[in-house]
């Protein structure tokens, strides 16, 4: 989903020479094969967007694949990218790297100032290992190796599997089955009470651009909306979207998570960059997307 949106961006600013490659063809866990990648493409410029990923039950259920694989992804494409002399690189991380109960909104400053959330801990040590690469890179070498940290992302390419996907396109696909079905109530995760934040990806991939082409800090950098709410507004939104006229069921007995995860995104705002894509608007535009190529349900 990033990737594809980062292509996107940059196809519409003009860029031509963008050298990419798909999992399938690429395996970023595999030392040797990053290395001869960028022996034979030398690239000048790296978004490094690529992750293992997942919502609550798959982050709390693959602890160790979500923690070696990403340590693996980052470390060797950070290190080739030092040792083949890129120029610039910029690392993606998550709002899943401050602690649990940091103060709202989540600023920059806040890391590494209490625990974390338990469910996604192996994922966000492996994201803060990123960060500090990058951090450690730039003071031992010089290297202008950049961080950002963006909210829940959704938007087109989106992961709508129900076992490991985030909460927004899992939603989406709950409540468009259910109204295909005739189904009476959706179940939802959790309480409800948790507020989350939700950033297009294509808003995300302005904001790539906008970071390498203009921000030379060590210093890593949110990127968010600054607007939240609750798991049960969005559910009530992306009800009202699809069309389901049935009841909402919320299973409390599932987890929560974080109670709040809102970033404070003055930095990257004072910098001079801001979304334009607002939440309802791009629910509407992704659900549309999803419709057209959603597999046919069953009765």
């Amino acid at each position: 989903m990033v990737g594809s949106a980062i292509v996107r961006a940059l196809k519409d600013a003009g860029f031509e020479n963008i050298i990419t490659r798909r999992s399938s063809e690429l395996d970023l866990r595999d030392q040797r094969a990053v290395r001869e990648f960028f022996k034979t493409e030398k690239p000048t410029h790296v978004f490094l967007a690529a992750a293992k990923v997942g919502g609550i039950h798959a982050n709390n259920v693959y602890r160790g694949e979500f923690l070696y694989d990403n340590l693996m992804i980052e470390a060797n494409v950070i290190h080739a990218a030092h040792d083949f002399e890129v120029e610039k690189l910029l690392f993606l991380g998550s709002s899943c790297i401050y602690p649990k109960m940091a103060e709202q909104p989540l600023r920059e400053d806040a890391l590494l100032t209490g625990l974390l959330e338990p469910t996604n801990e192996p994922y966000a040590i492996a994201k803060i290992a990123g960060i500090k690469l990058c951090e450690a890179y730039w003071d031992q070498y010089g290297d202008k190796f950049i961080s950002a940290m963006p909210t829940n992302l959704y938007g087109p390419n989106d992961n709508y599997d129900l076992n490991n996907s985030h909460v927004l396109p899992a939603l989406l696909r709950k409540f468009h089955e259910a109204k295909e079905r005739g189904d009476d109530q959706v179940e939802i995760w959790g309480s409800g009470k948790p507020m989350r934040e939700f950033l297009h990806v294509d808003d995300l991939a302005q904001a790539c651009l906008f970071l390498m082409n203009s921000y030379n800090e060590k210093q890593f950098v949110n990127i968010g909306t600054g607007e939240d709410v609750t798991i049960s507004h969005l559910a009530s939104t992306i009800k009202d979207i699809v069309g389901f006229e049935g009841d909402l069921v919320y299973d409390s007995s599932k987890p929560d998570g974080t109670p709040r995860k809102l970033m404070d995104v003055s930095r990257i705002h004072t910098l001079g960059w801001k979304h334009t894509i607002e939440l309802e608007d791009g629910i509407r535009e992704v659900y549309k997307e999803y419709r057209d190529q959603a597999p046919k349900v069953e009765s």
